[in-house]
């Protein structure tokens, strides 16, 4: 057994009600076997039913979090969360690329859960600009539509996730969430440098605990890659992961609106 931690390194915006943001990365970061690390890029006022305030942290102490970090830790692998302004994306795309790291995913928060951007078309830009730099994005099908610029349906996701590699230069995992209800859930993978997709298909959970799934999944995705795994490894398994988590915590209740999933599976349930 390795005596060495895997350090993650998440980088996003805190959520007081624990459910998303740096705090859900930090549970799922550890539940997969990672040591979670974090830079807070703003801090929310925010719980199960809404998000009533947005505190930017300013720039220079992002900068300042990142490089103490990365001057002491050997980050395995690095998760980006929702950068909210082109000079933050300027920041952290900047002081990544000081530090050489090459291993990023990146989870393009754009869109809120009401329909909403949540970015400017400066920081927008600014984040598409980005993309190429990263190992993979995950964006869920509202994201990928802003992104790509036409409409996403299941006759149509696959070859949507490899219009986005080519044309961001990168890895795509595009997930199926938000396309209508079947069955089964339906995520496509398409690796950028082997052109090869991959379809993950896990069972369809219905429950309104889907709070924080995109930053769970993504952090699970950046935890295996940090433990070595491959990129279609490393998406099978935190796509299953989450599917666990949700299926184990669709009937649990926090708060009055749209609860969490149940990270700790393993160790509650």
């Amino acid at each position: 057994m390795s005596n060495s931690y895997c350090p993650i390194l998440t980088i996003a915006g805190s959520d007081s009600s624990g459910g998303a943001g740096i705090q859900a990365d930090i549970k799922s970061i550890s539940a997969n076997g990672g040591y979670a690390a974090s830079v807070i890029t703003a801090s929310t006022a925010q719980n199960t039913q809404s998000v009533t305030d947005i505190h930017p942290i300013p720039v220079e102490h992002i900068i300042m979090q990142m490089k103490a970090v990365f001057d002491d830790i050997n980050i395995s692998c690095v998760k980006i969360g929702m950068l909210h302004s082109p000079e933050v994306i300027k920041a952290v795309k900047e002081t990544l690329a000081e530090y050489k790291m090459t291993k990023i995913v990146f989870d393009p928060v754009m869109i809120a859960t009401s329909g909403d951007k949540l970015l400017n078309d400066d920081a927008v830009q600014s984040l598409k600009d980005f993309l190429p730099n990263v190992m993979l994005i995950t964006p869920n099908i509202p994201e990928a539509e802003l992104l790509i610029g036409h409409t996403i349906n299941l006759n149509n996701i696959q070859t949507t996730a490899e219009e986005l590699a080519e044309m961001y230069h990168t890895s795509v995992l595009l997930k199926g969430g938000h396309l209508e209800l079947t069955d089964t859930m339906t995520d496509i993978l398409y690796n950028y440098q082997t052109k090869k997709a991959t379809v993950i298909n896990n069972k369809t959970v219905e429950t309104i605990n889907t709070h924080g799934t995109g930053c769970s999944l993504s952090s699970s995705i950046a935890t295996y890659i940090g433990l070595g795994f491959s990129l279609e490894d490393a998406c099978i398994k935190g796509c299953e992961y989450l599917n666990i988590a949700i299926q184990t915590g669709k009937d649990k209740v926090l708060g009055h609106g749209h609860g969490p999933v149940n990270h700790f599976y393993k160790i509650t349930s």
